[in-house]
């Protein structure tokens, strides 16, 4: 516990209250949730980041992609536009956000991606521009009880569980654990290949304190594939590279720590989450570079970062230093993958046959 923590906690119950009181209006129906034909995926989480939803939307939109004609719709978070905006070739990651630029670079055209605030208007009028969408998955969206989803995927990372997590602020839930019981799965993710048979029974158990006795529970890990440079002159970091990391995500620690299996971290830049650079950061940035410039190192960012770094305006500063995204997936084993993928499958045809 830290020091100041028995200060935190009126504020936490108050916390408590008022999402308790909200969730109770919308179980009663005093609060409206919209429904739709089009069957809506929901991916979220109950902390404040950092649970990998990127990646799990990524992980099933490749998977999917070829079978239905997909949509996302995120808030997108920290762009400097509002209301609704589709993307397109004209897109910047400051217009649409981090996340759904990241996504849109990869899936594009094959995947529409908009950004909104309200997505109760936002989807209709994905729907209007593309009749053809079978299915439309909301990032982020597990708070967003005003649009009903038909399959609520909640993800919770094994290093630090929901249920094992406080409110905000004494810890990082935006709503209680009781939340859980709206999920139609729960995805454990970050979890080490270490992980025992015993290990994930006890998460089981301990999540099923939370959710419907019937409610599957997977564990996910984290595959990390080839570093991408971001500049053409960067040559391919060695096995044993010197590196710095340079991020802007809700945790780093994981990071940090999976660059270190492979290579000798020098340092890190640390930075807030979804953190809009500034052009005094590129200053600090080849300054931290320089620093260490007899011992040749690189620096390794993140797939979200990267896109924001790669702006027009920083390139100057950065052109000549060696900096690489680190892709990285979510990994299932067969069995999970499998019945993952059967369930959402199985949401998408039962609201077509509702239809």
């Amino acid at each position: 516990m830290r020091p100041y923590d028995p200060l935190l906690i009126p504020f936490s119950w108050m916390f408590k209250a008022a999402t308790t009181l909200r969730n109770h209006l919308f179980d009663i129906g005093m609060k409206k949730s919209t429904s739709f034909e089009v069957p809506l995926i929901v991916i979220g989480n109950l902390a404040v980041g950092g649970t990998g939803k990127t990646p799990m939307v990524e992980w099933l939109i490749s998977h999917l992609i070829n079978s239905y004609s997909l949509a996302m719709l995120s808030r997108g978070y920290k762009r400097k536009t509002h209301g609704f905006l589709l993307a397109d070739e004209h897109s910047r990651v400051d217009h649409i956000g981090d996340e759904p630029y990241q996504v849109y670079q990869k899936f594009h055209p094959k995947l529409k991606i908009a950004v909104g605030e309200e997505r109760a208007l936002a989807i209709p009028m994905i729907l209007a521009v593309y009749p053809e969408t079978e299915a439309i998955l909301l990032d982020d969206a597990y708070q967003h009880r005003y649009v009903r989803g038909d399959l609520n995927i909640l993800l919770t990372t094994y290093s630090t569980p929901f249920f094992r997590d406080h409110l905000l602020p004494l810890g990082r839930l935006r709503e209680g654990r009781g939340g859980a019981k709206r999920a139609d799965m729960v995805i454990v993710t970050k979890c080490p290949p270490t992980m025992t048979a015993i290990e994930k029974q006890d998460y089981r158990d301990r999540i099923r304190n939370y959710t419907l006795i019937d409610t599957p529970i997977f564990f996910a890990g984290v595959e990390e594939e080839t570093p991408q440079a971001l500049f053409e002159k960067a040559p391919n970091p060695m096995k044993k590279s010197n590196v710095i990391v340079l991020s802007g995500i809700a945790n780093n620690d994981h990071l940090i720590n999976s660059v270190a299996k492979e290579h000798r971290v020098l340092d890190s830049i640390s930075f807030p989450d979804h953190y809009r650079y500034r052009m005094e950061d590129m200053a600090g940035i080849k300054e931290k570079f320089k620093e260490y410039s007899d011992m040749d190192p690189v620096i390794f960012t993140t797939e979200k970062d990267a896109v924001k770094l790669k702006q027009k305006e920083f390139l100057p500063y950065l052109k000549e230093i060696p900096i690489f995204a680190l892709p990285i997936r979510m990994s299932f084993n067969k069995e999970d993958a499998s019945a993952i993928l059967s369930l959402v499958r199985q949401s998408i045809q039962r609201k077509k046959l509702q239809r």
